[in-house]
């Protein structure tokens, strides 16, 4: 199996909806290319499997597509935000791996 990896900086979004999660936004010339490479590996609703790293905390989540914003958006749970002391506003690198 062929894996897709990427080492990704970003600013650390609030969704400024009822739940309080936090995303990081991929680049969209990174997102299209995850999209052309794992488009047998998207559910139903696009959202894609990956294995995440922020500094020493690493954990499986999904990607999920944003239509308007044109890429795909990580979110960063509450344990990996206190762990690695980041919030709202904060420049995080992630790295990723995506099975293809």
């Amino acid at each position: 199996m062929d894996r897709l990896h990427y080492r990704i900086t970003a600013a650390l979004w609030l969704y400024q909806g009822k739940a309080a999660w936090h995303f990081l936004t991929l680049p969209k010339a990174e997102s299209d290319e995850i999209r052309f490479f794992s488009r047998d590996k998207r559910s139903a609703w696009g959202s894609l499997r990956v294995t995440a790293t922020i500094g020493d905390t690493t954990w499986n989540t999904s990607l999920f597509p944003d239509s308007k914003l044109g890429a795909y958006v990580l979110p960063v749970k509450a344990e990996v935000r206190r762990r690695e002391n980041i919030g709202a506003g904060d420049m995080v690198t992630v790295a990723l791996e995506i099975a293809v």
